[in-house]
């Protein structure tokens, strides 16, 4: 049996408040590069739904950008390394790893031969340097700035320069090589935030949290003015040229993108983003025929000159660890939820991720469940059952004003399509809810982790961190204890198949066992005990043939029931990311979710 990954649904970048966050470019205008936690995400521009993920760094990182050549990318992490690797080869080999500065490194810029580099950020002994890609031989020395460096550009043509942005207000000029400090330039009053060189090196510009756009002479690095009076209302996080260099184009702030005109220095275009918090532009790319801009909320937008007020495309999905996941009812589209309340819908075909609308839970959500009609039921730690209606087939859900509060906080839940009967499991009681009223409720003296309910027989398998699966029976509105299931670990995930004729638990003993349903025995006397970490979910195939496992050691494992002694591991399903939910859309299609905010469909053939 074999396996391959059919699409993976990208995270989107990982944004901070008060922080600018940098869009690397393809040289060529295929791709853009962007980053989340440790991976470096590589996404097709034309169509956003094709996306690589490089995740070799061993911490965070904060920028990666091609070469010129557009053979490598450089990307730097928050200890100050640099790793290049290759961008040819789906393995992206490693090509060289230094270690610059000894601090978070905040940006990277390659000189026109892709030869050079530099890089800044905060340092203990130095904000930045430059070196030689190939053996990182010093070429210079970046000084003469007493706070930590934000941005930093190389001129494309010689003679060369480099240009840095600091936070102690100042731009400072290198010219080399070997590089050497040439003059600071203070018009800005704030944090000096991005600078940039024109596509042929003849000005470059530079922003700060003053909400002013500077343009200097590429050569002799004379003030030209200032672009707007000033340029925005709130502080500029990013600047990015137009290939023909004729234009700017700027995000802030005040909510909103602009495009300059470069030789008059007013602003040709506005794009007003929004309204909220979340709508403040953090970064923006001007690539080719397109525009894009990253808001505070991670969502990505492709700006439309024609339509400045509404996006011509927005990229959605998760910027934060992924909790819980649900197939919609016709395994069209899966919902994915997040711990900072985000709910997504994911149209299995196309790739494309669309939120949830209205008023969520607002925090993190510990389990969904798909009611019938493209509806969402979903729990979070606001201890609140909520509901989500789409308004016509296909349509995204929008969360209805009904809340149905549950008294303490939820772990886990199921739902029955048929009679509309949802069962919760809270730190204090499983809660039976009909419709939207509560029916009954049963105290617990354990801690429970998951639901899972049989609709044919209706019983309802409730895990345990007492190391148990409780066994109920829901008798229309009333539960009733039948059965304990005795593991070696707190149980984490639990799931009846589909003919209701076998249980599979999982527990943080890194098992899965097998309990045929008729005396709760167990199905085999093979263990199935192949993972080397906590086992985090379970999940059936629609045909009840295969079971299977997500875990912390970041591998899915495939069980066949048919012929236990067989299985198939997808290694590092989701690299340096514990697996924190699975599922099935057909008998050969799972979809697994992780902590690195990523999505990944994988296409597991029958043997």
């Amino acid at each position: 049996m074999s396996y391959s990954n059919k699409y993976t649904f990208a995270a989107l970048p990982r944004t901070q408040r008060g922080t600018p966050l940098v869009l690397g470019g393809d040289p060529k205008g295929r791709t853009f590069l962007y980053t989340n936690g440790n991976s470096v995400i590589i996404r097709d521009i034309e169509n956003p739904a094709i996306a690589d993920v490089y995740t070799e760094h061993s911490c965070q990182v904060n920028v990666a950008k091609y070469s010129p050549s557009g053979f490598y990318i450089a990307s730097g992490d928050a200890s100050g390394k640099v790793r290049i690797w290759d961008t040819v080869n789906k393995e992206h080999i490693l090509k060289n790893e230094f270690q610059p500065i000894g601090g978070p490194i905040k940006d990277i810029a390659w000189s026109a031969d892709s030869q050079r580099m530099v890089v800044v950020g905060e340092g203990r002994e130095r904000f930045g340097h430059v070196f030689m890609s190939e053996t990182g031989t010093s070429v210079g020395e970046i000084s003469g700035q007493s706070k930590p460096i934000n941005s930093v550009d190389f001129r494309p043509s010689r003679p060369f320069r480099i240009v840095t942005a600091s936070e102690d207000n100042t731009i400072a000029v290198f010219e080399g090589p070997p590089f050497k400090f040439k003059c600071t330039k203070q018009e800005h009053t704030r944090f000096a935030q991005a600078v940039r060189y024109s596509p042929d090196g003849s000005l470059f510009a530079s922003a700060g949290f003053d909400g002013k756009i500077y343009l200097y002479d590429g050569a002799t690095s004379e003030l030209k003015g200032e672009v707007g009076s000033p340029a925005h209302k709130g502080g500029v996080y990013g600047i990015a040229w137009s290939p023909d260099g004729k234009q700017l184009l700027s995000c802030s702030g005040d909510k909103t993108c602009a495009i300059w005109d470069v030789e008059t220095m007013q602003r040709s275009v506005l794009f007003n983003m929004g309204a909220a918090i979340e709508d403040q532009q953090v970064s923006c790319l001007w690539q080719g025929q397109h525009l894009l801009s990253v808001s505070l909320s991670g969502v990505i937008n492709y700006l439309d000159v024609e339509n400045p007020d509404k996006p011509r495309q927005v990229l959605m999905g998760h910027n934060k660890p992924i909790t819980c996941l649900a197939p919609r009812d016709d395994s069209l589209a899966v919902y994915t939820a997040s711990h900072d309340g985000c709910v997504t819908q994911w149209d299995v075909n196309t790739g494309e991720g669309r939120h949830i609308r209205g008023q969520g839970h607002g925090n993190q959500v510990n389990g969904m469940s798909a009611g019938r009609g493209g509806a969402l039921l979903s729990c979070g730690i606001d201890d609140s059952l909520r509901r989500a209606l789409p308004a016509a087939e296909g349509e995204v859900p929008t969360y209805t004003d009904v809340v149905i509060p549950l008294g303490s906080q939820p772990r886990g839940m199921d739902h029955i399509i048929d009679d509309d009967t949802t069962i919760i499991a809270t730190v204090k009681e499983l809660v039976v809810v009909i419709g939207n009223s509560k029916q009954s409720s049963l105290p617990l003296n354990y801690e429970p982790t998951c639901v899972s309910i049989d609709t044919k027989s209706r019983h309802v398998a409730v895990g345990g961190a007492d190391n148990k699966v409780h066994i109920y029976t829901l008798d229309v509105r009333t539960l009733h204890q039948s059965v304990e299931l005795q593991h070696l670990g707190p149980v984490t995930g639990a799931r009846f198949s589909a003919d209701g004729r076998h249980l599979a638990a999982c527990d943080a003993n890194r098992k899965v066992v097998l309990y045929s349903t008729d005396e709760y025995k167990l199905a085999h006397n093979k263990e199935w005990g192949f993972h080397t970490a906590k086992v985090n979910c379970v999940a059936w195939s629609p045909d009840s043939l295969r079971v299977a496992s997500g875990s912390l050691d970041t591998n899915i494992i495939i069980w066949s029931v048919a012929a236990p002694g067989k299985h198939v591991i997808i290694k590092n399903a989701h690299p340096q990311s514990q697996i924190t939910g699975i599922t099935w859309l057909d008998d050969e299609t799972v979809v697994s979710v992780g902590q690195d905010a990523n999505t990944r469909v994988w296409n597991v053939p029958k043997a």
